[in-house]
């Protein structure tokens, strides 16, 4: 009886999944229709996070930026050179292979445009040059550094040109129209010096100075790199600023590695090395002081061609009377200019008035100023002062063209 009880129980749910298989799919394998029972898909899954990046940079071996400034978000892809892999760049068009007017600085490292920037292959007009404030470039910069424009040395990362190449003075360098071509408002340049030194301000004492205004750091102080990072990030191109040796050295000592007339020229260039490789991204290089060694062309010719060798450009603030740095610069044909005017926090609207005065009798013309908030501020009104006066504010870079086109 069990097993009969058994097998009709097993006959009874055999029954009953059989209808419930008709109810639901009535077809079966004679060809029917088959009902289709709604199913919820579930929510599809989040694509993966991308990997940290610095944007598609591989940072030197032992060289890490850190700071402030966010990883920038993925973009459109950019065209670059056959190995390299930097990322587009704010401001600059791209036009491989075809030099630019007035001379090297011109010579075509463009990494994408920005809104104002000119459009490759376009002539840039001379009416479209408007008097203001330079506004070619978006604010952002070059992300720094560019594994090709890096040398990695026993003190660091140096610079250098690329094998394509590109250099520092043009990669680094904010860009701008009035810098192409000449033509147009008198152009004026503004170089704040005097920070990453002992006793110098922090770098936020630039803030609210116009992004066309360049910043020289030396390489003494701390965060270095986090600094011009920053900087560069609000638009503001960077130099270094050397230590050379004054007249009344060791009196007057800009620090432990400034460039010495009695030292030997390895001595000279080991110590420019150090000073190059405190951090990345900055476009040329300047002096701070340097009242004998600029005057002695046996010490200063071989640092000059140094600074050529790594595609950078020479700026001299103007302070050494005297300087045979023009000279060799031509000499060797190093991009190269000097400042006009010294700029006072103590007779600004002076100086101010003296450096307008200079571009309008020559193109362009060049200031430099120390880094205090008093002189910051002034520089900031005056800059919004030029309009009306038919000036126009621009890199010192752009500036240096100008002077070369003039």
């Amino acid at each position: 009886m069990k097993a009969l009880a058994i097998a009709a129980g097993i006959v009874f749910w055999t029954l009953v999944l059989a209808v419930v298989a008709l109810m639901f799919f009535p077809g079966g394998n004679a060809g029917g229709p088959v009902a289709v029972l709604p199913v919820q898909s579930a929510p599809p899954a989040a694509p993966p996070k991308p990997p940290a990046s610095t944007d598609n940079v591989a940072l030197p071996p032992g060289f890490g930026v850190t700071g402030p400034v966010t990883a920038p978000q993925p973009g459109p892809p950019t065209l670059t050179p056959p190995g390299t892999t930097m990322m587009p760049a704010p401001g600059l068009n791209q036009q491989p292979g075809v030099p630019g007017p007035g001379g090297s600085l011109e010579q075509p490292e463009r990494h994408g445009e920005a809104e104002g920037a000119q459009p490759a292959g376009e002539k840039i007009a001379t009416a479209d040059l408007k008097a203001g404030i330079d506004t070619t470039a978006a604010v952002a910069l070059a992300d720094v550094p560019v594994p090709a424009l890096v040398e990695e040395s026993e003190y660091g990362p140096l610079p250098k040109i690329a094998a394509d190449g590109r250099r520092p003075a043009e990669v680094y360098a904010r860009p701008s129209l009035y810098g192409q071509v000449a033509g147009g408002p008198p152009r004026v340049a503004v170089l704040v010096s005097g920070l990453g030194v002992p006793g110098a301000p922090d770098g936020d004492v630039i803030k609210g100075l116009p992004p066309p205004v360049s910043i020289a750091y030396g390489a003494y102080g701390r965060s270095l790199q986090d600094w011009v990072t920053k900087a560069r990030a609000e638009g503001h191109e960077a130099l270094l600023e050397i230590p050379l040796e004054p007249k009344d050295y060791p009196a007057e000592d800009p620090g432990p590695h400034v460039l010495l007339t009695t030292l030997p020229i390895e001595e000279n260039i080991k110590r420019l090395q150090w000073l190059m490789s405190r951090y990345t991204g900055y476009a040329g290089v300047t002096n701070d002081m340097g009242a004998k060694f600029e005057v002695t062309e046996a010490s200063l010719r071989p640092v000059l061609e140094e600074v050529k060798r790594r595609g950078l450009f020479y700026l001299d603030d103007g302070s050494v009377e005297g300087s045979v740095a023009g000279q060799v610069a031509k000499d060797i044909g190093l991009d190269y200019s000097v400042a006009q005017v010294q700029l006072d926090s103590a007779q600004m609207a002076k100086d101010l008035a003296a450096l307008e005065a200079a571009a309008k009798a020559k193109g362009a013309a060049i200031g430099v100023a120390k880094a205090e908030p008093a002189a910051v501020k002034k520089i900031a009104e005056w800059a919004g002062s030029l309009e009306s006066k038919g000036l126009v504010l621009v890199p010192v870079s752009a500036a240096m063209r100008s002077q070369r086109q003039s």
